[in-house]
């Protein structure tokens, strides 16, 4: 079966973006940038993929994004239909209209979405892009976490996760660190209580 596999750069205090989707304190490199290009192409925008030199690059991790009307919005506002168009894109949103084409926009709730694209068994996997609210929304779903730590704090924003106290475990499977000072983190969601780990 598919994962699920939240990808998301944050803040050392846990927020993905500041209170107006601010992204532009987040550090970059060209290392990072590098390593970014050549393991995560499956991740970046269609755009950047491009500037990259990575257009072409096969599908290693994901054949399917998703992500909420917030994420989607910024690829709007610049004309640009499908931000993800090496992949299937999914939007889920109340308040867009449904569409299946060039992106496929749905009002059906979030865990649903997510099961439906996890129970697809030619799927790669699906990669969940940005999106706090979201995030929360299906976290019971997540099957593992790319995390890219940032060095800095911000003290108030978008939140990593956006939802209640209920916790999870999962267990770190690989770290990555680059001379912007970022860590890339891999964890995968563990059997195991939070209290055991």
């Amino acid at each position: 079966m598919p994962e699920l596999t939240y990808y998301i750069g944050v803040t050392l205090d846990g927020f993905i973006a500041g209170p107006q989707d601010e992204v532009d304190f987040l550090g970059l490199s060209e290392e990072f940038l590098g390593f970014l290009a050549s393991e995560f192409a499956d991740t970046l925008p269609t755009p950047a993929r491009a500037a990259f030199g990575v257009a072409d690059a096969p599908l290693t991790r994901f054949d399917t994004v998703v992500m909420g009307r917030r994420t989607y919005d910024p690829a709007l506002a610049e004309g640009l239909l499908d931000p993800y168009a090496h992949l299937r894109t999914v939007v889920v949103s109340r308040s867009l209209p449904a569409a299946g084409d060039p992106v496929e926009v749905t009002a059906e709730a979030p865990l649903d979405v997510v099961r439906r694209l996890k129970a697809d068994p030619s799927s790669r996997g699906v990669l969940l892009a940005g999106g706090g609210r979201l995030a929360g929304q299906v976290s019971a779903e997540i099957d593992r976490l790319v995390v890219k730590k940032y060095p800095v704090v911000v003290g108030d924003g978008v939140r990593m996760l956006d939802r209640a106290f209920a916790p999870e475990a999962f267990t770190l499977e690989q770290v990555r660190t680059f001379d912007n000072g970022c860590a890339v983190l891999e964890y995968a969601r563990t059997t195991l209580s939070p209290r055991d780990l």
